[in-house]
C-alpha cells in the first residue's frame, strides 16, 4: 500500500458516496452511470482544473499543495479528521529517507502508576496498531476474560484489539451492535496508516485482517476515516450480562490508556461492580491466605 494509491483511492471513493443534490449540484433528470459526483463537478467545486483533480486522483501529480487539498477537502464535505487524513496522504506520497526500524512499543512507569490507580476501573493501554501493551484486572476481565491475564506480557504474542473485534468469536459476541465498533477500528486503523506509511508490522496486520475477514476488507474498502476517542456501546457480559460503557482515550499517541466507565446508579454501574466483585471472590479463592483469619481474632 502506498500513500500514492491510497490518496487516489480515498477521493475516488469519497467522491463517489457525495451525491449531486447534497452540494447543490443540478442534474436536470439525467440518467448517471456511476454514482456520487464526476470528477470535473468535483474540481468545479474545489476551484481546481478538471484535469489537474484527474491526475491527482489518479496518482500522476505529487505536487497538490496544502491550500489545493483544503478546497478538495471543502468540496468533499470532509471532517476535521477527514482532511487531517487526505493531506497525512499526500506527505506519504513524498519521497522520505530510510527511517530506522521502529522500537518496540513499551509502557512507561508513569502509565503503570496509572493503571494501579485506576484499579476500579476498566483499563488497558494499546499501542498504535491496536496492539494490547497492558491492562488492570478489570479491564482484562472487562475486554478479554477469556485470555490469559499475563498475555499482553508476552511481546510476540501480545492481543490485538483489531484481530480480536474481527477474528476473535469470543470479542464479537460481546458487543451487541459489533458492526460499530468493528467500523469504529477500521476508521483509526487508516489514521493510523496514514500517519506511519512505513510502517512494516501495521501493513502486516492490515493485510492479515483483510485476507482472512471479508468484513474487514469491506470496511477497509469503504475508506471511512474515524478517529474515535468517546464512544458508547452495549456490551453483552459472560459473566453479568448487559451493560452500556462509555470507552474513551484518557491520552493518545504510543502507549494510549483507554477506559471504560458507566453512568452513575445505572444498571451498567452495579454489573460493572458485580465484576469487580467476582474478580475479587476469584482472587480470594486462588489465595487462602487472603482470607484467612489471623492468629488471635477469633
Amino acid at each position: 500500500m502506498t500513500g500514492k494509491s491510497q490518496l487516489g483511492d480515498f477521493l475516488q471513493a469519497r467522491r463517489s458516496q457525495l451525491r449531486p443534490e447534497d452540494v447543490g449540484v443540478p442534474t436536470y433528470g439525467e440518467r448517471r452511470r456511476v454514482p456520487g459526483l464526476r470528477r470535473e463537478e468535483l474540481a468545479l467545486l474545489a476551484g481546481v482544473s478538471a484535469s489537474y483533480y484527474t491526475r491527482l486522483e489518479q496518482g500522476q501529480s505529487l505536487s497538490a499543495s496544502p491550500d489545493v487539498l483544503d478546497a478538495i477537502a471543502g468540496a468533499l464535505r470532509l471532517d476535521e479528521s477527514e482532511r487531517q487524513y487526505l493531506h497525512d496522504l499526500a506527505r506519504a506520497d513524498k519521497p522520505r529517507p530510510r527511517g530506522r526500524r521502529p522500537a518496540p512499543e513499551r509502557v512507561t512507569e508513569a502509565t503503570r502508576q496509572l493503571l494501579d490507580v485506576l484499579a476500579d476501573v476498566p483499563a488497558i493501554v494499546l499501542g498504535r496498531r491496536g496492539d494490547v501493551l497492558a491492562w488492570n484486572r478489570l479491564g482484562h476481565t472487562l475486554f478479554a476474560g477469556h485470555l490469559e491475564p499475563g498475555a499482553p506480557d508476552l511481546s510476540a504474542r501480545r492481543p490485538n484489539m483489531a484481530q480480536l473485534v474481527f477474528l476473535d468469536c469470543h470479542t464479537r459476541e460481546l458487543y451487541a451492535d459489533w458492526p460499530s465498533k468493528a467500523r469504529a477500528v477500521v476508521g483509526n486503523l487508516r489514521l493510523v496508516a496514514a500517519q506511519h506509511p512505513q510502517d512494516t508490522a501495521l501493513h502486516a496486520l492490515l493485510g492479515e485482517l483483510s485476507a482472512k475477514s471479508p468484513e474487514f476488507a469491506s470496511m477497509w474498502a469503504d475508506h471511512r476515516v474515524r478517529a474515535c476517542s468517546v464512544a458508547a456501546y452495549g456490551m453483552r457480559h459472560p459473566l453479568v450480562g448487559e451493560l452500556t460503557v462509555i470507552q474513551q482515550a484518557l491520552s493518545h499517541g504510543p502507549g494510549h490508556v483507554v477506559v471504560a466507565t458507566t453512568e452513575a446508579g445505572s444498571p451498567s454501574r452495579a454489573a460493572l461492580a458485580l465484576l469487580a466483585q467476582a474478580i475479587t471472590q476469584d482472587t480470594n479463592a486462588a489465595d487462602p491466605a487472603r482470607t484467612a483469619p489471623r492468629a488471635g481474632t477469633g
